[in-house]
């Protein structure tokens, strides 16, 4: 069994999750839970370059709002 992410003529969809997290998913895999599907169903480099455009930070949602909450000083 080869891994479904190498596949490179199969169709793939942008998912993202509740934290503001992207993520690559084959389509024929059903979705899990706590991810929805943001674009797709496409190639997967279009799918790649959706994701480098759209994924501005890498912090997830709720440290950003913690650290809004209680900033450092």
């Amino acid at each position: 069994m080869s891994n479904p992410f190498d596949e490179q003529s199969g169709t793939f969809f942008v998912l993202l999750n509740e934290e503001g997290q992207y993520s690559l998913w084959p389509s024929w895999i059903e979705v899990p839970a706590g991810w929805k599907v943001v674009y797709g169903k496409d190639q997967k480099d279009n799918c790649l370059a959706y994701i480098n455009e759209e994924w501005k930070s890498l912090i997830p949602t709720q440290l950003i709002k913690a650290v809004k909450i209680n900033p450092v000083m």
